[in-house]
């Protein structure tokens, strides 16, 4: 239906008249939507422009959309007697007759032109015979269905996929099983939240487990380094560092730290402290793999250590340039060692001499993230792709398949299931992690954080871990048996 405003022009506008449309609202028999207040139990508006009666039930009501009953066959049978008289006093009935003809609806208005048109229609008065009857026959089950049974009250809403309940969230939602959005961090039974441990006041930026450890290490922006409990979950030991932690990685007894310009190493053995000087800014990559420990730098150089286990130290550190942006993802895999930037490429090192052998320059964003799978390199950008890269023939480095996701991706990792098939977890800018199989990229499941989940980190015995943007540090457990399988993915 369309309503037409008109609005006489002020003066030096010829005083002409101009008028628009405006559309109107769809009744409720026209838009067939079902009212979703009243399917909770709270529409108070009388009337309500949307129907309150029952998928169930209007998916039995006729497919052919229903026309409102209008006065047209009374009017048409009164006008048909007003010709038949003849007296002076039928004069004003004639004319009242003459009234009802201009006052039909639009829809009379278009039979009429039809029937102008020389396009025969069946009478009218037929049709809203029939109508009238199905009409009253709606009317009946709506009056009956606006006041809700035992049964229609306990009909759950479709739920709404990959959508936590905020309220929740908050856990103040009272709608229970009849809510339509989720009330679980997970959406596959093959991933269950243990616990929550809850201590660092801004963003969890590292995710450490020692090997052969129960201690867990976190890194935050809040300058603290913490030591967890695996078993009771309480957290033992916190260190300051006066600086906010970009990144924390581990290896044997050593944890390192980055901070701004520097590295804090504690050896939780013999409690010895050390501080390695790193200048180039923000240290915002760290991996350490057979004593070797590479740093990456937010001005896009990486450092080389080597540790000396007989003295207790480190030496070096040799200067790596390459990168025109922070390096913020570093893997040692295989014979290579891979770093990812915010200048939008992926370089592969030989980690021997660190000598750059390929540079990857198909991301149109930052590369937030780089892992290693088999013979296969993978990477990701807040440019919503996730590339799989591997050699050709003539020994070049291409793109063999690229995965698209509809939110930036800030971390990767990997693990293995009971079965002992890759899963790919992938952390987006959307409070959620997927987690995929591979090779197939076929989605198992998705859990979902209160903001954004900045790391992954993957344990023993199908056990990970995730740190959010909030601070808070999650446990997760994958179901099935996982005595001795694999715990991550990595280079052969």
């Amino acid at each position: 239906m369309t309503e037409v405003i008109s609005r006489r022009a002020p003066n030096g506008f010829g005083g002409a008249r101009h008028s628009w449309h405006r559309a109107q609202p769809a009744a409720a028999h026209d838009s067939g939507i079902v009212c979703k207040y009243w399917l909770h139990g709270n529409c108070t508006r009388n009337p309500c422009r949307f129907l309150h009666i029952h998928k169930a039930i209007l998916s039995n009501l006729p497919s052919q959309p229903l026309r409102v009953v209008t006065k047209r066959a009374n009017e048409v049978q009164n006008d048909r007697n007003v010709k038949r008289r003849t007296s002076p006093e039928d004069a004003l009935d004639t004319q009242n007759a003459r009234n009802v003809k201009r006052r039909t609806s639009p829809e009379d208005a278009i039979d009429t032109k039809v029937n102008q048109g020389g396009i025969t229609k069946k009478p009218f008065v037929e049709e809203k015979v029939v109508e009238e009857k199905v009409v009253e026959s709606v009317k009946h089950r709506v009056a009956v269905d606006q006041k809700p049974t035992a049964v229609c009250n306990d009909v759950v809403p479709e739920k709404v996929l990959h959508k936590i309940c905020v309220d929740w969230l908050k856990k103040s939602c009272v709608l229970g099983e009849k809510c339509k959005y989720m009330h679980s961090w997970s959406s596959s039974n093959d991933f269950s939240k243990m616990v929550q441990l809850e201590g660092h006041q801004k963003a969890v930026t590292g995710i450490n487990l020692l090997s052969g450890s129960d201690k867990l290490f976190t890194s935050s922006e809040d300058g603290t380094v913490r030591m967890w409990n695996c078993h009771t979950g309480e957290c033992i030991v916190e260190a300051n560092t006066g600086s906010p932690v970009w990144c924390l990685a581990s290896e044997g007894p050593w944890v390192f730290a980055g901070i701004t310009n520097a590295i804090k190493a504690w050896n939780i053995e013999t409690q010895l402290e050390l501080t390695l000087n790193a200048p180039g800014g923000h240290v915002y990559s760290l991996d350490m793999v057979d004593g070797v420990l590479y740093c990456g730098l937010q001005d896009g150089s990486i450092l080389v250590w080597k540790l000396n286990s007989e003295a207790a130290s480190f030496e070096g550190p040799m200067l790596v340039k390459g990168h025109t942006g922070a390096v913020v993802s570093l893997f040692r895999g295989g014979t290579w060692l891979y770093s990812g930037s915010v200048d939008k490429t992926v370089k592969m090192w030989d980690f021997k001499n660190m000598v750059c052998i390929h540079t990857l320059q198909k991301h149109s964003e930052e590369v937030m993230s780089v892992l290693c799978w088999e013979r296969y390199l993978l990477s990701s950008s807040l440019d919503k792709t996730i590339k799989v890269w591997g050699f050709t023939e003539e020994g070049n480095v291409e793109v063999i398949h690229t995965h698209f996701e509809d939110n930036g991706i800030l971390s990767l990792s990997g693990m293995h299931d009971a079965a002992g098939n890759p899963i790919l977890l992938c952390s987006c800018n959307d409070n959620s992690v997927r987690l995929y199989d591979l090779p197939s990229f076929v989605e198992r499941g998705r859990i979902y954080a209160n903001e954004d989940v900045r790391k992954i980190h993957i344990g023993p015995r199908g056990q990970f871990f995730t740190g959010d943007e909030a601070g808070a540090v999650s446990v997760w457990r994958c179901s099935g048996d996982f005595s001795g399988l694999l715990d991550n993915i990595s280079a052969a």
